[in-house]
């Protein structure tokens, strides 16, 4: 039996390793869109390949730099790197775009700690302090870290603005990541590389479930006020509040069917792809009572549904031309975002079943493809609402390539700051939201406002990743033969209808006209499959996207993304591999289901699999637990071995992740990732939980 010291031993390196988790980033541009490679090569700044400069973007960089009047050619080197620094696929990380405070320099490495870096800093003041450099970015303070010593608008040396070194490295300075991999990167004069020496860990041996409730539903969200609480949907229009059991108590979940949270079932048109199709709760929900649904209704049963047809003369589309899909007219059918509160200051009193406010109303042109997901934002604080093409075999009109459109997009909403209905109507918004002011059509002028990614044929289930917040993965539904998962950045656009995952796709029919392949920047996928993966016949297929996998009840799917087909035949567990590198590999995994199961599960006779049924979508609670809902009920990830499966750290997660005592208090949530400058306060973080494993590893 191992003693208490292991114990302590194992928790202090798991909150280590989550805490590196937490603050690691992938390649971004300081814009916040993705890298990539630019028609034209760089002939100022030494990036070649992926990069966030175009060839406009190099030639400004080369006459800031000669602005810059720079005599001395060792203070001209360093100060060249620094400039094409914005040129890195890590700038958004160096420049600490999230920390609210605008940078002129990147981080610049201020630790000998690493191996792998060298005290950049330092070489930066040895090279430049006595040095002229007129238009310095070094003359800028930056907002919440120390401010020079002396008055410096009117000086050109370091020496002239700082007082030290110390001072000097303070400001601009920080710590150089453990490894390339880990933590936010810092700039050491060359370009971010990452470890791809490590071979990536092997797949775990399989997934344990326990089926925890019978009931069929369509979307979970955990309840924000941390509790061991979730809210689960139906298709049809409710809403309910249950309570999770603890792992490995046996207990069911528990959820009252005569008593849901919110019915509107009177207003929500139920059909195979219509119906409930998301809830999302106001990151304040347990402040504010806010919470929102997605939803689909009939305007031809009931008024208030009505809103404007997405095939409109804005896109060249005249409805009027469009013929009946399934005996539907066109736009028939919305897509509906609508706003709702509860009953009172507290949830355990249900919901007021009228609508606050109608968030956003679009007629669907067919009667498929409107995805209808809804998730609010980590950082921002957002609500994103995912939609697809609007249907029809190979998106015809091409609504999905149209920036006109709001079909086979992702859309980001302030439902924070309500405009006036004169506002609304002058800005000609689809309801009562605002724009977000860095929505990416600021940069490019032909997108709708309500714009946040482009390209997408039906996205189902998306989710942004618990530890590390700028990744959004996306499963996108594919056509003829692969489906895919995407990493969403803004303004990214994502290839369909000219591209089916990373094959060219060319369409049966296209009234409404073509995308040549030329004239678009697609972001393949980064995982996916073949429908003759799932069907060797070539049959049906259809991806449900997941979650990355954060909790430590199994430790082998810790880190990894998981994901579905629709027709439970297949699990995929995708790894990256290095780390932060947005470069994945997925693998198929075994799964089934544990023979103390509180629910007993079905098997199809002739398969060894549980009998799922559907895989409708995964959920995720506040424990990091990922869930499976799908057409014969709820499923929980339970510990490997209870199926049988092996996994080597198995029995040092369950010591941590085993609950408290009665009267232990709460551990702190590791949950909400860390924001603001790469600091002080990281700094002292870091020395003391490696301090803390230190005491207890000697």
């Amino acid at each position: 039996m191992m003693g208490g010291g292991f114990s302590v031993r194992i928790v202090c390196f798991l909150i280590l390793l989550q805490f590196l988790d937490s603050c690691s980033a992938l390649p971004l541009c300081t814009d916040s869109r993705a890298p990539f490679t630019p028609t034209s090569p760089l002939q100022f700044c030494p990036y070649n390949g992926t990069t966030c400069c175009s060839y406009t973007d190099d030639l400004s960089l080369k006459k800031q730099f000669s602005s810059m009047n720079i005599s001395n050619p060792g203070c001209a080197s360093v100060l060249k790197s620094i400039l094409c620094a914005r040129c890195d696929q890590f700038s958004a990380d160096l420049f600490r775009v999230d920390s609210g405070s605008p940078r002129e320099v990147p981080v610049l490495c201020n630790s000998t700690a690493s191996s792998n870096s060298t005290n950049f800093c330092s070489q930066v003041w040895t090279a430049c302090r006595n040095i002229p450099i007129l238009n310095s970015p070094f003359a800028v303070p930056l907002q919440g870290r120390a401010a020079p010593p002396t008055n410096s608008s009117n000086s050109t040396k370091l020496t002239d603005i700082w007082q030290s070194q110390i001072d000097f490295c303070n400001s601009l300075g920080g710590p150089s990541p453990p490894s390339s991999n880990d933590g936010p990167q810092c700039f050491n004069g060359a370009p971010v590389t990452l470890d791809n020496t490590a071979p990536p860990p092997p797949p775990p041996s399989g997934i344990c479930l326990e089926k925890i409730a019978n009931g069929s539903y369509l979307n979970m969200a955990a309840h924000p006020d941390g509790s061991n609480r979730a809210f689960f949907a139906n298709q049809q229009g409710k809403i309910w509040l249950g309570n999770i059991p603890k792992q490995g108590s046996g207990e069911m979940l528990e959820l009252d069917e005569a008593s849901p949270f919110l019915d509107i079932t009177d207003e929500v048109h139920f059909d195979t792809e219509f119906g409930m199709m998301g809830i999302a709760f106001h990151p304040k929900f347990a402040e504010n009572g806010r919470f929102f649904a997605s939803f689909s209704c009939d305007k031809a049963k009931w008024p208030d549904c009505a809103g404007r047809c997405a095939c409109n003369s804005d896109v060249d589309c005249d409805p009027s031309k469009l013929p009946p899909d399934n005996g539907a007219q066109p736009c028939q059918f919305q897509s509906v975002v609508a706003e709702f509160t509860v009953n009172g200051s507290s949830s355990e009193k249900g919901a007021n079943p009228s609508e606050v406010r109608r968030i956003f109303t679009m007629g669907l042109p067919f009667t498929s493809h409107h995805a209808g997901q809804i998730l609010f934002g980590p950082r921002d604080g957002h609500l994103y609402f995912m939609m697809g093409d609007g249907g029809g075999i190979g998106d015809p009109y091409n609504f999905a390539q149209n920036k006109k459109s709001l079909l086979g997009k992702i859309m980001r909403f302030d439902i924070d700051n309500i405009p006036s209905p004169t506002e609304v109507d002058q800005l000609g918004l689809w309801g009562n939201y605002s724009i977000p002011k860095d929505n990416p059509y600021k940069e490019d002028k032909e997108l709708q406002k309500e714009i946040w990614a482009i390209g997408l044929r039906n996205p189902w289930r998306c989710s942004f990743d618990s530890s590390r917040p700028s990744y959004f993965l996306c499963a996108d539904v594919g056509q003829d033969g692969f489906e895919e998962v995407n990493l969403i950045s803004k303004g990214g656009n994502y290839g369909w209808r000219a591209y089916e995952g990373a094959r060219p796709y060319f369409p049966p029919q296209s009234p409404g006209g073509n995308t040549s392949l030329r004239s678009i920047n697609p972001i393949f996928p980064v995982m996916g499959y073949n429908h003759s993966d799932v069907n060797s016949n070539g049959g049906s297929a259809s991806i449900t996207g997941g979650y990355f996998y954060r909790s430590m009840t199994d430790p082998c799917l810790h880190g990894r993304y998981l994901f579905a087909d629709l027709y439970a035949g297949a699990i995929w567990a995708g790894t990256e591999n290095p780390i932060s590198s947005g470069n994945f590999t997925s693998s198929k995994i075994s799964f089934d289901c544990a023979d103390d199961s509180p629910l007993s599960c079905t098997f199809t006779p002739g398969s060894p699999l549980p009998a799922l049924s559907y895989v409708f979508s995964f959920g995720e609670d506040n424990e990091k637990d990922v869930f499976l809902l799908t057409n014969s009920g709820v499923y929980r990830i339970v510990l490997p071995s209870r199926c049988n499966y092996t996994c080597a750290n198995e029995n040092e997660s369950t010591a941590v992740t085993s609950p408290p005592g009665p009267s232990a208090p709460p551990p702190p949530s590791m949950a909400t990732p860390l924001r603001g400058p790469y600091g002080t306060f990281v700094v002292v973080m870091i020395s003391f939980l490696y301090g803390c494993c230190f005491f207890f590893f000697s």
